[in-house]
């Protein structure tokens, strides 16, 4: 099922980037705006409709089971009537002499208990997450996060200042659309051959492989790195002192900026400067470079996809029901923290020059989080790691919970 859904992912991401990246190219922009605003509006109606009819055909869904609820609140409680004791016991001993005070003290405790629940959740969450079987296989999953090789506005302003259109862009993301999906294949066949621990293991071996290419075209022609060029120069003055933006500015001014600073900014997008001279029009940029980070982008999609639907089923398998709401709420700010911190990455190192820096930071990023996922499959498999055969049941860890077992 989750290899399924994440199949109809993909697919929606073959067509969507080509039809809207035609659209802006032979278009305009305003349009391909108009289209994707549209087609968000009407896609938001149905969305409602089905998450309505699943409602509707699932009245389970709208009931929440009370030994869920009350071992979530377990632990909770317990501080709470640790807090709350002693202000009985003081009540009783002197219970003549502040009845007038009690009602404020009261108040107070339960204010400052609701103050800091949604921290003691938090923390609570936390020491969940640790405590679980599958801990290191969501912080390898997590790590993967932490990367500019994959198809988002920081990996497509890099690829406008190579010179590739908007055209070619929609191209190549419909092509990891469909390595995506050989992804989703290749995890429903390694998980029947080889069991599902192994199955990440093959997944972040292939993801790794591929990743290299990526590596590789940092010192290819055309590759705009210079490491005599600081990547954090003048940090304070992009981040703290206000300037005119460059769609603001004049066709002579543009054509000055780009030749002064050799390119644009990764996180502006603009490319093609003012065509004031043909004498001072810069030369093609190779594409060799360009060519081989996006084979390598593209084939890592395969491995990536496996080893997402990997560690989305060994959480989903080997999670006591009522810690699953938490143990996914903790991974999914582990994902988005480590998406944060790419981001800073490029706002700290926006120019192109220190885009093949940033490249070998996300590779050494995906490195470890597989070194993590290998330490837990070892912990798991122990010396049949590398024995590929038809799996049997076996529980992940002595650890994990009665009636979780996953296929290993």
């Amino acid at each position: 099922m989750n290899a399924t859904i994440r199949r109809i992912d993909q697919l929606t991401n073959i067509l969507a980037p080509m039809a809207v990246g035609q659209i802006m190219t032979f278009g305009s922009p305003v349009i391909g705006c108009g289209f994707i605003s549209g087609w968000n509006l009407m896609s938001m109606c149905v969305e409602y409709l089905l998450l309505w009819k699943v409602y509707q055909k699932t009245p389970s869904l709208a009931l929440k089971s009370a030994k869920v609820e009350e071992s979530e609140l377990k632990q909770l409680n317990v501080k709470k009537e640790s807090d709350v004791k002693p202000a009985e016991g003081v009540q009783l001993i002197v219970e003549k002499d502040v009845t007038g005070i009690e009602p404020q003290q009261e108040k107070e405790v339960n204010c400052a208990a609701r103050m800091a629940e949604p921290f003691i959740t938090f923390r609570d969450g936390w020491v969940a997450y640790y405590n679980q079987p599958v801990f290191l296989a969501g912080m390898g999953l997590a790590f993967l996060y932490m990367t500019v090789l994959g198809f988002d506005c920081i990996t497509t302003g890099y690829a406008y200042t190579q010179g590739l259109s908007g055209s070619v862009l929609s191209i190549l993301m419909g092509a990891s659309a469909v390595t995506g999906i050989m992804g989703t294949v290749a995890f429903t066949w390694l998980r029947r051959k080889c069991g599902l621990v192994r199955t990440g293991l093959i997944s972040g071996a292939a993801q790794l492989a591929c990743l290299v290419l990526c590596c590789i075209s940092v010192f290819m022609p055309g590759s705009p790195l210079d490491l005599t060029v600081s990547p954090f120069d003048d940090i304070s003055a992009r981040l703290f002192e206000s300037e005119p933006l460059p769609t603001i500015a004049s066709s002579e001014d543009k054509t000055e900026m780009v030749f002064a600073t050799g390119m644009p900014n990764l996180l502006n997008g603009s490319s093609t400067p003012a065509q004031s001279d043909p004498e001072m029009s810069p030369e093609p940029v190779p594409l060799i470079s360009v060519s081989l980070l996006f084979a390598g982008v593209i084939a890592a999609r395969v491995g990536l996809w496996s080893f997402d639907l990997t560690v989305t089923q060994l959480l989903q398998e080997n999670v006591v029901e009522s810690e699953r709401g938490i143990i996914n709420g903790v991974q999914n700010s582990m994902n988005y923290l480590f998406d944060l911190l790419h981001f800073i990455m490029v706002i700290l190192a926006p120019k192109p020059e220190a885009f093949g820096l940033l490249v070998l930071i996300s590779v050494s990023f995906v490195a470890m989080g597989h070194i993590m996922y290998f330490r837990f499959a070892q912990k798991t498999l122990g010396k049949q790691l590398f024995v590929c055969c038809t799996p049997g049941p076996k529980a992940v860890s002595d650890g994990s919970p009665p009636g979780n077992t996953s296929t290993v």
